[in-house]
């Protein structure tokens, strides 16, 4: 890593008004439990178009080591989505509580944080951390009944689909997803038709190209419900 210039953050300035977030055209900047936040050193070009929004003045520009800027995957970044407000990154671990203990009840939802699909998902939410993934395509929950009590119980969720989205881009961001946090273990479920195959190859180059060594698991779900 190289040193360049990028955003600092002052956390006991920022007041969360989000002023900044409309202004960061990269999309790098998310209010996460009250403050602002940089989701990724990838996303932020350095230029600071995000300071001069910024009421408290916790907004300013330092040169550290990091990786490089990389245009091309904040372009892709923020017209994803990531300035829309269904896509707000919160964490619900605290909720079932349910999952803390252990138990799951039947007709509470397991779903411990927001968003859920790769795309929106941001590569260092704070969920992420330590935590034991369930890349589902997304035809999953749909088909298997039990999937909230079986599957979803204590994990975090991402869901994609490997026909119809960039396999090529799901392939690159979950390798950054591996590599920029700590990932206890991995859990892929897909569909039993051919094309849903797709996704565990993509998990699975993902985690080769990561380089970490995380305990990986599959699971097939059949057309009818059934798990294989």
């Amino acid at each position: 890593m190289a040193k360049r210039k990028i955003i600092k953050i002052d956390e006991k300035k920022c007041n969360g008004c989000g002023l900044c977030i409309p202004n960061c055209h990269e999309g790098a900047l998310q209010i996460i439990d009250g403050k602002a936040r940089l989701i990724s050193d990838l996303f932020c070009d350095g230029l600071g178009a995000c300071i001069g929004h910024c009421p408290e003045g916790a907004i300013t520009i330092e040169e550290r080591e990091t990786v490089p800027f990389d245009e091309k995957k904040a372009h892709a970044h923020a017209h994803a989505g990531s300035a829309c407000p269904g896509s707000k990154v919160m964490d619900f671990s605290k909720r079932p509580v349910s999952a803390q203990k252990g138990k799951s009840t039947p007709g509470v939802s397991e779903l411990r944080q927001w968003p859920v699909q790769i795309t929106l998902v941001p590569l260092q939410a704070p969920y992420l951390e330590n935590a034991d993934l369930l890349i589902a395509a997304d035809c999953v929950p749909f088909a298997y009944a039990d999937f909230h009590q079986d599957l979803l119980r204590g994990k975090v969720l991402l869901v994609g689909c490997p026909k119809l989205d960039d396999a090529e881009f799901y392939t690159k961001k979950l390798s950054q997803i591996f590599k920029e946090n700590d990932i206890k273990s991995v859990t892929c479920a897909h569909m039993e038709v051919p094309c849903c195959f797709g996704l565990v190859q993509i998990v699975k180059e993902a985690l080769k190209s990561s380089g970490k060594d995380i305990s990986f698991k599959e699971v097939t779900i059949g057309i009818q419900g059934d798990k294989k």
